[in-house]
């Protein structure tokens, strides 16, 4: 076989490779954990008020099913306060046993919102897409975040 032959055949088999690690969420696009709001505590408080520009809010939660039955993983991140009583902006990182993904984005007090996919590892590296969030009670207790991965 030729050097050349043997070089071809290596990076044929890389690239199978990496696309076999790419199809499990590629082919599963899109889906849904349940975060459970237990840890989020606003740690740095920038102004006198209880709610300033600048707070920073950090959490590190456990993520379940869709059904919010079974414990798949964890979350871990911050937000900054950029307009009281209406919205964070947030950088997260979902982390499951296959892979993690970080996402990036306003969180709205009152409403649904989407954050930027800006990668990910194992699994999921080079995940690109948004994340929809949609708190499941009043109490802000529980989110939705819906995965689309493109």
């Amino acid at each position: 076989m030729t050097r050349h032959r043997a070089m071809t055949l290596l990076k044929l088999a890389a690239a199978t490779a990496y696309a076999s690690s790419m199809s499990s969420w590629a082919s599963a696009s899109t889906f849904t954990v349940v975060e459970r709001a237990t840890t989020d505590a606003v740690s740095v408080h920038a102004g006198a008020a209880a709610d300033s520009v600048g707070d920073i809010l950090t959490f590190s939660n456990d993520v379940f099913d869709a059904a919010d039955q079974q414990r798949v993983g964890s979350d871990q991140g911050y937000c900054v306060r950029v307009i009281v009583r209406k919205s964070f902006e947030c950088h997260w990182t979902l982390i499951l046993s296959t892979g993690q993904i970080s996402v990036d984005g306003p969180f709205f007090d009152d409403k649904d919102s989407v954050l930027a996919v800006t990668g990910g590892t194992g699994a999921f590296s080079g995940a690109r897409g948004d994340m929809r969030l949609h708190a499941r009670d009043q109490k802000a207790s529980a989110f939705d975040f819906v995965y689309t991965l493109k």
